[in-house]
């Protein structure tokens, strides 16, 4: 009997040491258009309170992140050296100018450029349900008419150059 007892604290030791299967994590993220309609309705508001702009970002990956944004205002003119933007259009319209020339163009961090304006860009109106693709070193600027509001998913993807 005492021979058996050991056998079962002997295995029990061993299953109590022995690593524990871990459950996988689902890589995937998923974010319903109601979830993010919902988000961009706080961004709304804070946009208010603020400078007409919010946004906020939903998940960074290693070479990409996932943000939400919400206009009211015009935005400046930008160029990222290193990130391109894949703009999601989900509510509203506005006026992006792509190339040209950033006017009164200033460095706001490393490969980061701000400006006024676009000079010599080329328009084109950005609707919900469309797709835009702003190449990394693209000089860009969304532009807001009257009372027109913009809701963007945005992809910030990085690009080696």
């Amino acid at each position: 009997m005492e021979r058996v007892a050991k056998e079962i604290l002997k295995d029990v030791a061993l299953e109590e040491t022995a690593p524990k299967p871990r459950a996988h994590k689902n890589p995937v993220d998923h974010w319903a258009p109601a979830v993010l309609l919902e988000r961009a309705a706080y961004l709304r508001k804070m946009a208010k309170l603020g400078d007409g702009s919010a946004s906020e970002v939903l998940k960074e990956y290693p070479q990409h992140c996932a943000m939400l944004s919400f206009r009211s205002r015009s935005g400046e003119a930008e160029v990222h050296e290193k990130w391109a933007d894949l703009f999601v259009v989900l509510a509203g319209t506005a006026t992006l100018i792509t190339g040209g020339v950033v006017a009164e163009a200033r460095i706001v961090a490393p490969g980061e450029t701000r400006g006024t304006a676009i000079e010599s860009g080329t328009r084109q109106t950005l609707r919900a349900g469309e797709l835009t693709h702003v190449p990394a070193g693209t000089p860009h600027q969304i532009l807001l008419a009257g009372e027109n509001t913009i809701t963007c998913l945005v992809m910030k993807v990085q690009e080696m150059q």
